[in-house]
């Protein structure tokens, strides 16, 4: 017999464990079938069967009825089946009841071994499909221990170990044991030793992009779409947005009043430069404010080669090329346009097209 609380810890463990109680007693039933088959040395197939409404365990043997025997153990013959009863014929199952009346305690240890196992591996199934279903999300994690350039993080909710390699740290970052960082899931692998991993990041560009999703809901409901975005982890992102609706100030909504939804995600870039710009068709104007924060005063384009020549006043040309090229590398891969900057005194006979790109710092 089965006392009445096992089913109910049963119920409480589909319900917060999300473990299937199904499941659960098919995995106790094989368990309590290997249990003692190992033990009485019983060689016949055995099944197990629990009833939940009668609270009871029944254990049966069983072999198949055929014409001529080729493993005596999965098999009887027709003319000893009939012996057992007269009615059997060939393809029955033979079923003889050996339920012991008493369970000795090793029997009950080991089938308690091999269930915990089966319940653990379970467990474990669930949990990485619950995180597999976050790939490309953003969750929270604490940094659980660092080796040599890694990091690795207990995930939030989960008992998944997550991983952080030094591509996928920010530059300028200092991690210390026991910080809670949000972190981009980008896949789960299987390490070494059988296990999974969760492989996060904080340098990924869809990193940003999640938290835009998160701090603008404009962007979340499909209002403002993100067209692209391009970053350098730790120094500058530049991503472009668009809406289809005119009445919508798609650059204005991930700023937000007062800077409030962009000076949000910097703090937690912890000061990355993140230049929002309207996306264009027109690719003279889009180039020109890809080029943010500096002002561009004419752009000329080759459409052959795909080349652009953005020209900025003088004083501009360092904000425009950016910190060891920076700015005009991100603008040249936001717009997928080779861009060369000038400054205005080196370019003879100019006739000016102007762009509403506006300074910044």
């Amino acid at each position: 017999m089965i006392n009445k609380d096992f089913f109910l810890a049963l119920d409480l463990l589909e319900k917060e464990g999300k473990i299937d109680k199904e499941l659960t007693l098919r995995s106790l039933e094989a368990a309590i079938a290997a249990a003692y088959k190992r033990e009485s040395g019983e060689a016949r197939p055995v099944s197990v069967q629990i009833n939940e409404q009668r609270n009871q365990i029944r254990i049966v043997a069983y072999q198949e009825v055929v014409e001529t025997v080729e493993d005596p153990e999965k098999e009887i013959s027709l003319e000893d089946a009939k012996k057992i009863k007269s009615s059997y014929k060939v393809g029955d199952r033979v079923v003889e009841e050996i339920t012991p009346k008493v369970f000795s305690r090793i029997d009950v240890q080991t089938a308690k071994q091999v269930f915990m196992q089966r319940l653990m591996d379970e467990h474990k199934k669930i949990t990485l499909e619950d995180m597999t279903q976050k790939e490309g999300e953003i969750v929270t994690a604490q940094i659980r221990r660092i080796d040599g350039d890694r990091i690795y993080l207990d995930i939030s909710g989960s008992q998944m170990e997550g991983v952080m390699m030094p591509q996928d740290q920010i530059k300028g970052e200092i991690y210390k044991q026991g910080d809670v960082l949000k972190v981009y899931v980008k896949n789960i692998r299987t390490d070494f030793k059988g296990g999974s991993q969760v492989m996060v990041s904080r340098s990924h560009r869809d990193f940003v992009k999640r938290l835009f999703e998160m701090e603008v809901p404009e962007i979340k409901s499909g209002l403002v779409k993100i067209k692209k975005i391009v970053r350098e982890a730790g120094y500058r992102t530049k991503m472009a947005v668009y809406s289809d609706d005119p009445s919508v100030d798609a650059v204005g909504s991930c700023i937000g009043q007062r800077g409030m939804r962009i000076n949000g995600i910097v703090g937690e870039l912890n000061g990355e430069k993140i230049d929002v710009i309207g996306w264009c068709a027109d690719p003279l104007e889009y180039i020109a404010r890809a080029l943010s924060p500096a002002k561009v005063i004419m752009v000329q384009v080759n459409d052959e080669d795909k080349s652009a020549k953005a020209i900025v006043a003088d004083d501009k040309l360092s904000l425009a090329i950016g910190k060891q090229g920076q700015n005009v590398r991100l603008a040249a891969k936001l717009t997928e346009w080779k861009i060369d900057v000038k400054p205005y005194s080196s370019v003879e006979n100019i006739v000016a097209a102007p762009s509403n790109a506006e300074d910044g710092e």
